[in-house]
């Protein structure tokens, strides 16, 4: 626990990507008048959840007035209201609402985490900014020693994750896993289950691309794999 606690004020603190630190202050400081109130948090956000957790939940990279307002991954926005609720009815969280990074909420059996700690433009991390950020998430799961599933939210999230582990020699291409919503991929050794899904981005919720009970389906199955029931 110590030393994720130590990995994370690294994160917070981190200067890598000059262009996204300098579109993160721009973003805390003009914000957005809904939150105008608000004191943006403006940094690089942590990680965050149950240290002993079994499931890891990935994502692509803070909302620009979600969690880079907030300072906690998936929380005030719309991307974080649904998967807060999905959480919550699968036995991962303990309410099913996530506003702020003190309301109250706890993962259970649960860690997330991002492919990018900072806000990118448009979405769109770069190849770069992607491989800057990295090393974070490989200590993560070097800490993370009773991880069984990785829910993969998002083609990025994906990649990353299968880059991470090729970059390694733990798989030997990650072009041999095929991305798809809902769809279990077993890897080799002593890997986690991964799990790959849409992300539950607005534009996907929007479009019908990806409903909640889709969603719930996920993380339904991964409670089953971490119960060692599929």
């Amino acid at each position: 626990m110590r030393e994720l606690a130590v990995l994370q004020k690294q994160i917070i603190a981190c200067e890598r990507c000059p262009r996204l630190r300098t579109h993160c202050e721009q973003i805390a400081r003009t914000k957005r008048r809904a939150y105008q109130h608000w004191d943006y948090w403006g940094k690089p956000v942590p990680s965050f959840g149950d240290p002993n957790a079994r499931l890891l939940i990935l994502g692509l990279a803070p909302g620009a007035h979600g969690a880079n307002r907030t300072g906690r991954m998936f929380t005030g926005d719309s991307s974080g209201d649904l998967l807060s609720r999905v959480l919550y009815e699968t036995g991962f969280a303990s309410q099913p609402a996530s506003v702020s990074r003190d309301d109250g909420l706890t993962l259970i059996d649960a860690y997330m985490t991002a492919a990018a700690r900072c806000a990118p433009p448009d979405n769109k991390p770069s190849v770069e900014e992607l491989r800057n950020c990295r090393p974070y998430l490989a200590r993560e799961l070097q800490l993370l020693s009773g991880m069984r599933v990785v829910v993969a939210l998002g083609r990025i999230a994906f990649d990353t994750y299968l880059a991470m582990l090729e970059s390694e020699g733990r798989i030997r291409r990650k072009s041999a896993f095929v991305f798809a919503h809902n769809r279990v991929h077993r890897l080799p050794g002593r890997l986690p289950v991964l799990i790959s899904s849409y992300h539950p981005s607005r534009q996907n919720t929007a479009t019908g691309r990806l409903t909640e009970a889709m969603l719930k389906a996920v993380f339904t199955r991964a409670g089953k794999i971490i119960a060692g029931r599929q």
